[in-house]
C-alpha cells in the first residue's frame, strides 16, 4: 500500500464499469441510496468505461460531485469519452501508472437520406453537448494549447503521467482495498 493515509470516517469501495447510459445512472442512484443508508463518508470508485451518452455522463457528474459523501475516483485501465466527465466528479482522482484517458468532441451518425433540417438539429445538439462537456473539463483540467488543438479535431489520449501534468488526477496511484473491507460492484 502507498503512503496515503485515509481520513477518519466510514469508507466504501466500489467498481463501476460499462457503458455510460441510463442503466448505469440507475445503478449509481441505487448504490448511492445504499451508501447514504450505510452512512458512508467516503466512496472510493474504480471506473472502467469507454464512454456512452453525454447526458447520462453529465447527470452522473452533477449528481456525484454534489453529494454529502466524498467521492474518490480511480482509473486502473481506461476511462474514455464521456466517462472522463463522470471521472471528474471525484473530489480526489487517481490513475494507475498503466491507465489511459481519452477525450474527444461529440459525434453522431445521421441516417442516410437525412434532410438538411434534420442534419441541422443534429449539429446543434452536438454543439450543445460539446459546450457542456468542455465547460466541465475546463473547470478541472489545464490542457496546453497543443492538447486543446488535438481535442478540437481528434481523440486526445493521455497517459497517467500526462493526466497528472494537466490536473486530471492528483497522483499516480493504484486502487487498493484495505484488507477486510467489502468491494461492491455497482
Amino acid at each position: 500500500m502507498t503512503d496515503f493515509i485515509e481520513p477518519h470516517g466510514q469508507h466504501g469501495y466500489f467498481t463501476l464499469s460499462g457503458d455510460v447510459n441510463s442503466d448505469m445512472v440507475r445503478r449509481v442512484f441505487d448504490a448511492v441510496a445504499d451508501m447514504t443508508e450505510d452512512k458512508l463518508t467516503t466512496a472510493h470508485i474504480l471506473i472502467q468505461s469507454n464512454g456512452g451518452y453525454v447526458s447520462d455522463g453529465i447527470c452522473l457528474y452533477n449528481f456525484l460531485s454534489k453529494l454529502p459523501i466524498e467521492i474518490v475516483t480511480y482509473n486502473t485501465g481506461a476511462v474514455a469519452s464521456i466517462a472522463v466527465t463522470l471521472f471528474l466528479a471525484g473530489k480526489h482522482r487517481y490513475a494507475s501508472d498503466t491507465a489511459r484517458f481519452m477525450v474527444h468532441k461529440s459525434h453522431a451518425t445521421a441516417s442516410p437520406g437525412s434532410r438538411p433540417d434534420a442534419l441541422s438539429i443534429i449539429v446543434e445538439g452536438l454543439r450543445a453537448d460539446d459546450m457542456r462537456t468542455e465547460r466541465i473539463l475546463r473547470q478541472h483540467v489545464e490542457l496546453n494549447e497543443q492538447q486543446w488543438q488535438v481535442h478540437a479535431y481528434s481523440d486526445l489520449h493521455l497517459t497517467a503521467d500526462q493526466a497528472l501534468e494537466v490536473g486530471l488526477v492528483e497522483a499516480v496511484r493504484d486502487f487498493e482495498i484495505p484488507q477486510g473491507l467489502r468491494l461492491t460492484n455497482i
